[in-house]
């Protein structure tokens, strides 16, 4: 859908997901059937600036626009978003973030959209209180199906990218080691990563870790304990992982974004938790997704991880995504 700029359609809607990766993640099966539940809709998403790219090549959208996220005593702030929404000339509303910060946008607007979510004052409110006790996946899939919209399984093949000088040869199995450093206890220890790295190398599998430079201490330590493994941190793309996904035999991850991302991809993901998240409520969503849980990561052994694990056999050679 592109950069199409026309609001003159009887239809002009706004799609609200500001973040995390994770989320924004999740959120992109509700995003697919929303466009295709409204194909000649005018369809614009307001996020935040590390996804207005993502929301631009998935074809979802007319236009992206981005907001920081302001506090509440930032009067400028919430007066300029107040003109956007007013000014867009929106008939409705899908709220994909569902806080009390979005919720709060609805009492923004001079004349009311219609509105997805749990405003109780919209004609599409959702009624169930006990809609946060549910995973992000089904709570959109049942908040839509109020606007009549089903939901799918995400299909992320529209990210691609080429991999080729990445030098990672099937068949071969993602780590994602590292998680926002607010969440250290998100972690499984380096060391174990490791020693499942040399394991699953004894069976025939190359092993590449991913991860971002402010997890650069984290990643080496996962290196040093298993020499040859490649190093990929700092050097991919979102784009990038999605495509390599797509042609590993597996990949096994803290529950982290990348992780929901491989996941999506339709590889065999093992995601690993500790008691400080809920799977019930955040875990990954794929169609071959494995979820571990312990209450502390460091108890959690490399045996029970390559119980859980099942990555496609290293004879069962995948076709690399090459180019965009």
């Amino acid at each position: 859908m592109g950069t199409d700029t026309d609001t003159g359609s009887a239809e002009n809607i706004l799609v609200i997901k500001l973040s995390a990766l994770g989320d924004f993640m999740i959120a992109q099966a509700s995003m697919a059937a929303i466009r295709q539940h409204h194909p000649k809709a005018h369809i614009t998403l307001l996020t935040t600036a590390p996804f207005v790219d993502m929301g631009q090549r998935s074809g979802y959208f007319n236009d992206v626009k981005a907001i920081a996220r302001a506090p509440f005593y930032n009067i400028p702030a919430w007066a300029k978003l107040r003109r956007f929404l007013n000014g867009g000339n929106f008939t409705r509303v899908y709220d994909l973030q569902l806080n009390d910060r979005t919720a709060f946008f609805y009492l923004l607007f001079r004349q009311k959209p219609e509105w997805s979510g749990v405003v109780p004052e919209s004609k599409l409110y959702y009624p169930n209180p006990k809609w946060r006790d549910m995973h992000a996946f089904e709570r959109h899939r049942q908040i839509l199906a109020v606007a009549g919209i089903e939901v799918g399984m995400p299909d992320l093949s529209w990210m691609t990218s080429d991999v080729s000088l990445l030098g990672v040869a099937a068949p071969y199995v993602l780590f994602v080691p590292g998680s926002a450093p607010t969440w250290p206890q998100k972690r499984w220890p380096a060391l174990k990563y490791g020693a499942l790295g040399l394991k699953l190398m004894q069976q025939g599998y190359a092993i590449a870790v991913l991860g971002t430079n402010a997890e650069r201490e984290t990643i080496d330590r996962v290196l040093k304990s298993c020499p040859g493994a490649i190093d990929l941190c700092g050097k991919t793309s979102l784009y990038d992982i999605a495509t390599l996904a797509r042609g590993a035999a597996g990949a096994v991850g803290n529950d982290t974004g990348p992780t929901h991302l491989i996941a999506m991809s339709n590889c065999p993901t093992l995601a690993l938790f500790s008691g400080a998240t809920h799977p019930e409520l955040s875990a990954p969503t794929g169609e071959a997704v494995t979820v571990l849980q312990c209450d502390s990561l460091d108890d959690l052994s490399v045996e029970d991880v390559m119980k859980a694990f099942n990555p496609h056999p290293p004879s069962q050679k995948k076709t690399e995504g090459k180019t965009a």
